[in-house]
């Protein structure tokens, strides 16, 4: 079993355990155990067979013992005797916004509901409302959570379902007889969730029963939905559809295009195609004449790539970020399309938690591990006191890391920035003073309580936040977890004209589940001139790869390196976070 599927089972554990009403130290011990499993770059057997397993941070003797277990034999008798304690239906009540462990353990005793049939039947009838701790409202926003898990049905997260597409790509493009492949549809364009995957190849006819047979042989395969010469569709074990379809080298360009998208973008393009008196599909141009020849092929227009494709529209090619038809159509025809930001032109971020709060992660770790990715500066930004979930700072604690980072600056290449993610209270005030909130080189303010407020109050929360001189940044804008917890009420357009009008950056979060700032707001914030940041929300050292993802937004946001701060070389954020101004 791998430490992916391991750290999987350890989390499960943890939340099993909550439900039973376990000792909480018990539950978090998995918890923590997990996220340690997942951080591991070495092999567990080798660990497990030099005894060094138990020296990882995170992981005692018990757990260890069961780490042992599932690494040589694939299996648990703890975790099976414990998964069996409960019906597998609540796990998919878990899914729902506002409702924990501790809610679901009591409307199983009370009610005896196993899953989230039972709990929308007896929300409905108003069954819940009789039970303590529960009322009117609570009963009213489970009823929403349940539509909006419904909603998202069997979406998957972008990295996750690239994951999968990228090995499935792989094990094809090994084959001899596949001229090209890419990996099409939402995918391709970035979107923050995807509900299927799309893959596009070019082969040899007499190759293409093979790959078929490849495709739906593979390991990532649960079942078969359809088998064609050109097109297959399977079921995949991750519970997401994958496509795969085969076509020839003339006609890979156009269904590579075609199976991108966006639907608005294409219905675009065909329309320009057919101002011009040509036919566009996902096979091909065609020039059509009038009259009774109408629909017959007469010339076929070739493209040996989208570029040809799109020069042949008189379009400047369109990075497939940008192909939700807002406006790129117009600025590819006038040749105004933006220099996208790339990965490459990321020099450093500035939020990143470490030991000292919520990560797992040292601050020589993290400076480490930034520098292996050739990064001239880390912002540390761990959360302040009124944080005490997440183990946040006092004032000693700021001291000492302010402290540690003396040292580390002193002898480390990457550069450690002083920073911190200040909670916004309630009524807009910070979580520190001004007095101590100056001596940090920067400040993250970040919304972590009260998500219900109406949309003016936490709109007035946030602008009063911004108006803060010591400020510099707004963390996670609408507090999104993708598939799983909507963005609280708050006028975005209000809060980024705010940023504007004071200065202020705004954060893209580029954790997975987070990808906030969304994207449709990147472009506005851009015309009002605010500047960026790609932050990975790091809690460890390998999650500072986020920032790809932050890229990603960041692009379909019309974004350029110079809208994004941390495009820049140490000196000029240094200059940036000294005078506020360029």
């Amino acid at each position: 079993m791998d430490k992916k599927a391991i750290a999987v089972i350890l989390e499960e554990m943890g939340t099993l355990l909550e439900l039973k009403g376990a000792n909480p130290f018990k539950s978090r011990a998995f918890h923590n155990a997990s996220r340690a499993v997942d951080q591991i770059t070495g092999d567990l057997g080798e660990l497990i067979g030099t005894g060094d397993l138990t020296e990882v941070k995170g992981i005692g003797k018990s757990i260890g013992a069961i780490i042992t277990e599932l690494v040589t034999s694939g299996e648990s008798k703890e975790y099976t005797e414990l998964r069996k304690s409960f019906p597998d239906g609540l796990f998919q009540m878990l899914k729902i916004e506002g409702l924990g462990p501790k809610k679901i353990k009591i409307l199983f005793e009370t009610l005896g509901i196993k899953d989230i049939d039972a709990l929308e039947s007896a929300a409905k009838a108003d069954a819940l409302s009789a039970v303590s701790g529960f009322g009117k409202k609570t009963q009213e926003n489970i009823l929403k959570g349940i539509a909006a898990v419904r909603s998202r049905g069997g979406r998957k997260l972008l990295p996750a379902a690239l994951q999968i597409a990228q090995e499935i790509l792989f094990a094809l493009r090994n084959d001899a007889g596949v001229k090209a492949g890419e990996i099409a549809g939402s995918i391709r364009r970035r979107r923050e969730t995807v509900g299927d995957i799309d893959i596009v190849l070019s082969a040899a006819d007499e190759a293409r029963p093979r790959l078929m047979d490849t495709f739906l042989a593979l390991p990532q395969i649960e079942s078969a939905i359809a088998r064609g010469e050109t097109k297959s569709s399977a079921m995949l074990k991750a519970g997401i559809q994958c496509d795969l379809r085969i076509v020839s080298g003339e006609e890979y360009p156009f269904a590579l295009n075609y199976f991108t998208g966006s639907k608005e973008h294409n219905v675009e393009l065909r329309g320009r195609a057919r101002k011009q008196g040509l036919s566009l599909n996902e096979y091909g141009f065609s020039k059509l004449d009038s009259g009774e020849t109408r629909g017959k092929a007469k010339r076929v227009v070739r493209c040996r790539d989208e570029e040809d494709l799109y020069a042949a529209l008189g379009l400047a090619f369109i990075p497939p970020e940008l192909r939700e038809n807002t406006g790129e159509i117009e600025c590819a025809e006038n040749n105004t399309l933006p220099a996208l930001v790339e990965e490459k032109d990321i020099r450093g971020t500035f939020h990143c938690h470490t030991t000292y709060s919520d990560g797992l992660g040292t601050l020589e770790q993290m400076a480490q591990a930034a520098a292996g990715l050739g990064w001239e500066y880390l912002g540390i930004a761990d959360h302040s006191k009124a944080a005490a979930y997440a183990r946040g700072l006092s004032r000693a604690d700021v001291k000492r890391q302010f402290r540690e980072i003396d040292a580390l600056n002193a002898r480390l290449k990457t550069r450690l920035l002083k920073g911190t993610e200040c909670d916004i209270l309630p009524n807009g005030d910070l979580d520190w003073p001004d007095e101590f909130l100056k001596e940090f080189d920067y400040v993250v303010a970040s919304v972590h309580s009260n998500f219900k407020m109406p949309e003016e109050a936490m709109t007035r929360r946030i602008i009063k936040a911004l108006t803060n001189k010591h400020v510099t940044m707004l963390g996670h804008p609408t507090g999104r977890l993708l598939l799983a917890r909507e963005p609280y009420a708050v006028d975005m357009i209000k809060v980024i004209d705010t940023a504007a009008e004071h200065g202020k950056i705004i954060e893209i979060n580029s954790y997975p589940n987070r990808l906030d700032l969304d994207w449709r707001l990147c472009k506005y914030a851009k015309e009002r001139g605010v500047m960026s940041t790609i932050n990975p929300d790091a809690h460890r050292e390998d999650e500072l790869r986020h920032v790809y993802l932050g890229v990603s937004v960041a692009r379909k946001g019309w974004l350029e390196k110079k809208d994004i701060l941390n495009t820049r070389s140490l000196a000029g954020v240094l200059k940036y976070l000294g005078k506020g101004i360029d």
